[in-house]
């Protein structure tokens, strides 16, 4: 009889073994052999794996306030937007727990001739470790929305160690009324899985984040792919941008 719970953590990883094997895809372990798989094909037609940054990344980092210094990408996939990030005059760490988009991120970065430091592994880990910041901004897009419910708690912890006072926490997630679950988050528990991904509303992410201060919150811009209407060839944006995903900035106090 196992009756070894004795922390936060315990609980955590408990919860975690609910959602079997989906939790690999967040913990590191058979989760990286899962995106190797995802990842495999670069030909897919996968909206992120088009190699332009984030319309609202470019825009804030074109426009202000973020204006350089160090940052830290979450998820980082195939790197655009560290890439991006890196050419705006910041000192990158990236991090991904897939080895086959580590690979593709460090291609794309030697072809496009910017400095970007990938790391291969679990961000929750990694943070405070190897990755002891502090960081000027966290920025996420796409992976925040792929967690449980338990494991916001590790993710606010993540952005409490990383931020630096003052500094910028970026993302972009799944909108309700768009893509993504709606369940309740004890739903999920009683259903098992994720349902590929969790849906927000603003309020949801206003509440979660409370303890930062809100700068920007909105849909995503939708931004054209090189086809018009009736399948005749259209303007093609240089960024990326699925008006089903929130984008928001949020501030650290200090």
């Amino acid at each position: 009889m196992d009756r070894n719970i004795r922390t936060v953590d315990d609980v955590l990883d408990l919860l975690d073994s609910l959602f079997a094997p989906e939790a690999d895809r967040w913990s590191g372990g058979a989760g990286g052999d899962w995106w190797d798989t995802f990842y495999a094909d670069r030909s897919r037609p996968v909206p992120f794996f088009v190699d332009k940054p984030d319309e609202n990344l470019a825009a804030l980092t074109e426009h202000g306030p973020l204006t350089g210094g160090r940052a830290l990408e979450l998820g980082c996939g195939p790197g655009r937007n560290a890439r991006h990030l890196a050419a705006h005059g910041y000192h990158v760490d990236a991090v991904d727990i897939s080895p086959a988009a580590i690979r593709w991120a460090e291609e794309r970065a030697r072809e496009s001739g910017v400095d970007v430091r990938f790391h291969l592994g679990d961000a929750f880990k990694l943070v405070g470790t190897e990755l002891p910041g502090p960081y000027d901004l966290v920025y996420d897009s796409g992976c925040f929305h792929h967690l449980p419910p338990h494991r916001r708690i590790s993710y606010l912890r993540l952005l409490d160690r990383a931020l630096a006072p003052g500094g910028y926490f970026g993302l972009t997630c799944f909108a309700a009324g768009g893509m993504g679950s709606e369940l309740s988050d004890a739903a999920f528990y009683r259903e098992g899985g994720l349902k590929g991904g969790l849906a927000y509303t603003a309020d949801s992410l206003r509440g979660i984040f409370g303890e930062l201060t809100e700068v920007e919150l909105r849909k995503m811009r939708e931004e054209g792919e090189g086809e018009g209407e009736a399948g005749e060839p259209g303007e093609e944006s240089p960024y990326f941008g699925k008006d089903f995903l929130w984008t928001a900035l949020f501030r650290k106090a200090g």
